[in-house]
């Protein structure tokens, strides 16, 4: 991985083999990254995505394999308990142009991930809501 900064912006390149999630939270963390919009493409051969059922307040996982596409990968970078805190979903292509995506628990690169952090001047932490068993925004 190797990054820039460009102001209030990270331009991050993400290289074969690495781990997305991985990769931006040693970013975030060398740039103390604490409020921060995320966005990306590029491509992926392995990656796990998720859908939240509130029923049961669990996530149903699907992995994939193969080659992928980046369609959109979009999130945000707050804290929880003044940690960091990445939440990201995202969308990838297979070579028919059928899509798969939800919330993102992890995917490797196969080509490169370009992303692209709008930093945001302030913090915003999370806190656990029970009712709904998921970490909400604390505004």
């Amino acid at each position: 991985m190797k990054y820039r900064r460009f102001g209030n912006t990270l331009a991050v390149r993400i290289d074969r083999g690495e781990e997305i999630l991985e990769q931006l939270k040693e970013a975030c963390l060398r740039e103390n990254v604490r409020l921060a919009t995320v966005s990306a493409i590029g491509a992926v051969d392995e990656f796990t995505v998720g859908v939240y059922h509130v029923e049961n307040k669990k996530y149903d996982k699907n992995t994939f394999t193969g080659a992928f596409e980046i369609v959109s990968l979009l999130g945000n970078i707050t804290t929880m308990d003044g940690e960091y805190y990445a939440h990201l979903h995202m969308l990838a292509a297979d070579d028919a142009g059928k899509t798969y995506g939800g919330h993102l628990n992890g995917a490797r690169v196969s080509v490169t991930c370009e992303m692209f952090l709008t930093l945001i001047d302030g913090e915003i932490d999370r806190y656990h809501d029970d009712i709904i068993g998921i970490n909400l925004l604390k505004l």
